[in-house]
């Protein structure tokens, strides 16, 4: 998919507004210079990065309620998922709190965010924090077994936990599973059709599967 595509599907299917294309278009151009020095994402995705990181970061939209609550990003990296969803988010009361233990990608999110103007919380490695969120969203931070561990024993409320995933997502399932098992939902992802999106809800009851 062409980046003309992709600024398309952003703006018709996901609900883009013009300003948050442009400000992604900034966060792009921050990212591709950063990277020279830091390889924030590999050099053979810079080309594609439209389709590769932001419309894969950007099509779980479609699964958060952006009018009330917050989001927490496990391991945003260069901000993936995180940032992008904060980019989209336009109520000042739902709060996006970006979790990255490298010292170096945190000073890149402060910068390129307080450029942006966009509203997140910056915090360090998630196992040193108190995690308080509706929704947990992760993107290439651990094994899926590993974040539904950190989800269910750091996070302190009950929330929904959105990690994208790739080919074996079922496996990764029964794996995660294996103990307890929660509700969950598998989507596909729009930029690879062998791609997942797992959708669990982890409720203090774990009855109902609410979307």
């Amino acid at each position: 998919m062409q980046d003309k595509e992709v600024i398309k599907c952003l703006e018709n299917q996901l609900k883009f507004p013009s300003k948050s294309i442009e400000k992604l278009k900034i966060f792009i151009n921050a990212l591709i210079n950063a990277n020279k020095k830091h390889n924030f994402i590999s050099k053979s995705t810079e080309a594609v990065i439209w389709h590769r990181h932001i419309l894969d970061s950007a099509q779980l939209v479609k699964f958060i309620d952006f009018s009330k609550g917050s989001l927490s990003d496990l391991g945003s990296g260069a901000g993936f998922p995180g940032l992008v969803l904060a980019i989209f988010n336009e109520n000042k009361d739902f709060h996006v709190k970006l979790y990255e233990k490298s010292p170096v990608k945190r000073d890149f999110l402060r910068k390129i965010s307080k450029k942006l103007s966009v509203k997140v919380e910056i915090k360090g490695n998630v196992y040193d924090e108190t995690v308080d969120t509706d929704y947990v969203v992760s993107r290439a931070f651990k094994k899926f077994e590993s974040i539904i561990q950190v989800s269910r024993e750091i996070v302190k409320r009950p929330h929904k936990l959105i990690v994208l995933k790739g080919q074996n997502a079922q496996e990764d399932l029964k794996k995660a599973f294996k103990r307890k098992k929660y509700p969950y939902k598998l989507k596909d992802s729009i930029t690879n059709e062998n791609s997942k999106i797992i959708i669990v809800d982890l409720k203090n009851d774990d009855n109902n599967f609410s979307d």
